[in-house]
This record gives structure tokens, sequence and C-alpha cells, in this order.
């Protein structure tokens, strides 16, 4: 495979990655990429097959698992019991009692309360330009989650503190300050979780954070540690995803003028600048994808933004086409580890796009939007508009 080298904390790759995508994939469905030291997907048909392979999977095996610094253990200790990072049996038996309880009737209920909080929050938009991220992308998906869990709206704030400490972890640019950061907001995180799951054994109520101690599998329920970072999960996958694309579709709708809201442009905002573009993934036997062979140990980057601009899987993919039809975006990942929340998060999306066009029908941009300054996720700094 072809070898390229991109920094992925140089500026103009951070603002706009995708023809340095568009690059690699000239050179075929995977390309070694220096920084990462690995290999790539960088097609569509290239990340579908990754995210979907048996062969491979989210666990480190087990010869190959570096030493954890004990400055660091609280932080990885969470991630252990992680149905993110686990593989079946451990992965089927998490996921399938947080399905048990994250349900589609379950989701469904939630549309008139989000519609109700997408209201509220307009309400309270400034005359004077101001920020939509922190005034509406942010607390949306925040405040959605938590009422979905249970736990107090009025700690919002320190949840998605502690959720962009934590998540910070996998960015490109991580540094010592960093990892003290995310290490603080995992010990505040987790005791927070603790201490309210106790609450909740004691005095269950219709939330999330109930049904998942009362769920049980084959005789098996949560453990304790498993229920706080189901929690911690929740929470910061619920909502950090959705804050970026909600904030990156509005620039992209704003841009082009476009205002009305379906289904298939809701899809198109996911594919077009999706909030996460890389999600790896551990080889555990021998396997060969199209005409690449790799060997059990190597590890392979699905680069999630590449795969939704390839031109074979879409025609003119660097084009937003709000009508596009085509085959499922790779933006929610794929196999045993699709996102569990992808419903809750195209139902956010399309109600709070909807509710903002529809109040704000002459909301503009003030000032040309900055991608924040990390990868491998992709999201804006600031979003400054005017009604």
């Amino acid at each position: 495979m072809q070898r390229f080298s991109q920094s992925p904390t140089d500026p103009a790759f951070v603002q706009n990655p995708y023809p340095f995508y568009d690059r690699a994939r000239a050179g075929g469905e995977f390309f070694w990429w220096d920084e990462y030291d690995m290999a790539c997907a960088v097609s569509h048909s290239a990340v579908h097959a990754v995210l979907r392979n048996r062969k491979m999977g989210r666990e480190c095996p087990p010869e190959l698992a570096p030493d954890i610094p004990k400055a660091l253990q609280p932080f990885y200790d969470v991630e252990a019991h992680s149905m993110l990072e686990l593989e079946p049996p451990k992965h089927t038996r998490l996921r399938s009692l947080v399905l048990r309880a994250f349900t589609s009737r379950t989701i469904a209920a939630l549309a008139p309360d989000i519609t109700q909080l997408c209201h509220d929050l307009i309400d309270k938009f400034p005359s004077e330009p101001f920020d939509l991220l922190t005034a509406y992308a942010q607390p949306v998906p925040v405040v959605v989650i938590s009422r979905l869990l249970g736990v107090p709206e009025d700690r919002s704030d320190d949840l998605l503190r502690w959720s962009n400490a934590m998540v910070s972890m996998y960015q490109a640019r991580r540094t010592p300050e960093i990892e003290a950061a995310a290490i603080a907001a995992t010990n505040d995180f987790t005791a927070f979780m603790r201490g309210y799951i106790n609450e909740r054994r004691k005095s269950p109520t219709d939330d999330l954070i109930s049904t998942l101690i009362a769920a049980e599998e084959d005789g098996e329920k949560l453990s304790e540690d498993e229920l706080i970072t189901t929690c911690i999960l929740l929470l910061n996958a619920g909502h950090e995803a959705t804050v970026h694309t909600l904030g990156n579709g509005v620039k992209t709708l704003l841009e082009r003028n476009i205002r009305e809201i379906t289904d298939p442009c809701v899809e198109e905002i996911i594919r077009f600048d999706p909030p996460l573009h890389m999600f790896t993934r551990w080889v555990y036997e021998d396997v060969t994808i199209g005409e690449q062979s790799f060997k059990r140990g190597d590890q392979i980057a699905c680069l999630l933004g590449a795969g939704n601009r390839d031109p074979l899987a879409y025609d003119t993919p660097n084009t937003f086409d709000p009508t596009r039809k085509g085959p499922q975006n790779t933006s929610f990942g794929g196999g045993i580890h699709f996102c569990v929340g992808a419903p809750l998060a195209r139902l956010e999306l399309r109600i709070a796009l909807e509710t903002l066009f529809e109040r704000c029908p002459n909301l503009k941009l003030t000032e040309e939007p900055q991608y924040g300054d990390v990868f491998h996720f992709h999201g804006l700094e600031r979003l400054m508009v005017t009604m």
C-alpha cells in the first residue's frame, strides 16, 4: 500500500481533512499513515468491510497490551468495562443489557420533550450575535441524555466538562496536561455516578439508570463498575458526537441557504461532515480484505470521514445534496459496535434542526466558522450567528 505523511495536528488539515482523504484514496482502498504508524481504510467498501469483519475487534490482543502508567490507571479502569472497547462474550452481555433499556419506544417517547427543550432554548436566544454551539447545539443533547439516564440537569455543566476532558484522551494532540485533566474528570465523574447509582438502587424511578440496575441477562446484572462505565459512556457518546454533528450541520445548511429539513437531509448532514473521523480495529486472525492482507496484531484505522466521501459510493461526494440517495454512511460505525444511540441522535438532529429553522428563518452566520484544533474528532470551536 502507498505511504502518506500528514500531521493530524496541522491547522490546514484540521480545518479541511477531505482533500488529504481524496489523495490517499486515489492510491487504493488502504494506505499507510506514517504519523499513526498504521494502515488506514479509506474507501467506503474497505471501511465497511473492516468494521464488520469478525476477525478484527476493539480489544488489544493480550500479547500486545501496553503497560499503563499508574497515573493514568483511573481512566483505563473505567475503559476496561466499556462495551465500546470490548468483544464477545463480554460485549454481547453488556450491549444486550443496555439495549433492553434503550428501546425504540423509549427513544420515540422523548420527541415531545426534545421539541419543548428546543423551543425553550430558542426563547432565550439574544438579539445580538451569539454562539449557537453553547446556546443550542451543546445543551440539546446534554439535557436529553441527562433526562434519559435520570441524572440532574443542573449538573449538565459538570457533565459536559468531564466528558470533554475524558474524550480528549483520544485526540491527536494529547499532552500531559490533557491527561491530567482527563484523570481528574474521570475521578469526579466516577464519584458522581457511584453516588447517584446508589441513590437509584434505594429509590428507583422511570429512568435509564434504574432500568440498567434492574436489567438482567441470563441471571446476570451489571456490576457497579460496569454500571458506572456504561453510564459514563452513554453520557459521553450521547452528546459529544451530536453536538458536533448539529454544529457542523447548521454551518453546512447556512452556507448553502438550505432551510428545509427532511430525513434524507439529516442523513446527508451525518455523511457530509461527521463528528468522528477515525475508529480503529485490531486484527485477531490473518485476513485479506480486497487486495490487502493483514496479520494478527496489526491495527487498522477506519477513516469514517473518508469513507463518506468515496466517489465509488456516492456521486459528487464532496457536494452536499439534501435529497441524496445511496448506501448507509459510516458515521455510526458498523458491525457489533454500531452506535446504540443512532436512533436517538437522528431524532435529536431532526427535531433540533426543524425547530431551529422554523423559529429562526433569518438565521445567518456572522463570522466564518473554524473547526477545533483536534483530530480525530471534527467539530467547530464556535458558531457565531444572528437572527
